[in-house]
């Protein structure tokens, strides 16, 4: 089973008031299991520009940003990795508005993706209460890291942990996924055709987070 974790950062909250998508993050997994095939692109947000209180949790401003691509220039990149499988997100409302902006502006579709969302989730299993991503974190012990300011991928690494939490822990799924070792998953892997291989250095970048976290679920993992 393919899943992607995904998440976005923004110009701003509102598509009423034109704010843009300006990173996309991704991630794959296998039986929940994370393959180590991921997707990040920054875009340029055309005219509109970054509010202050958005940089003030992504850090990113406007002069990277005017240097980046468009979103029409990526969407087929985008589309082949998502392909029709289930996105996983925390808060799904809001980046699925956002993205769906962003398909409507290119005369695309909009996504009809089966969607997951880890804040229904987490509010159907915990009832009340804090359920920010950093609030899971906090409450799964899922250590952070060096995560100083938001970052869509840098969010989906860890939104991959709190939903293998979710679904009812570590040990549970590293076992259902070794079972599954020399035949779903090699089968599923070999079977794909559209997959986005990372850089060196984006593996490279993958590793160093994954050990700055905790009892990660994926320090187990070779990739």
């Amino acid at each position: 089973m393919r899943e992607i974790i995904l998440d976005t950062e923004t110009t701003g909250l509102s598509v009423e008031n034109g704010d843009r998508v300006i990173e996309i993050g991704c991630i794959e997994l296998l039986n929940h299991m994370p393959t180590g095939n991921t997707l990040q692109i920054y875009f340029n947000p055309e005219t509109k520009k970054v509010s202050d209180e958005a940089i003030k949790i992504h850090k990113l401003d406007n002069d990277f940003l005017k240097k980046q691509p468009f979103f029409r220039d990526k969407v087929d990149d985008i589309m082949k990795f998502l392909s029709n499988d289930t996105l996983i997100m925390h808060n799904a409302q809001f980046d699925t508005k956002m993205i769906n902006n962003e398909l409507n502006i290119c005369s695309r579709p909009p996504m009809e993706n089966h969607i997951i969302d880890t804040l229904s989730l987490a509010r159907k299993k915990f009832g009340s209460g804090a359920a920010s991503l950093d609030a899971l974190c906090k409450k799964f012990d899922i250590t952070k890291g060096k995560r100083e300011v938001h970052g869509a991928l840098l969010d989906s690494f860890l939104l991959a942990e709190v939903y293998v939490e979710l679904l009812g822990g570590r040990q549970q799924d590293f076992e259902f996924s070794s079972a599954k070792k020399n035949t779903s998953n090699k089968k599923a892997l070999k079977d794909k055709t559209n997959l986005i291989i990372p850089t060196k250095e984006e593996i490279e970048t993958h590793k160093n987070f994954i050990k700055s976290i905790k009892n990660s679920l994926w320090a187990k993992h070779e990739y």
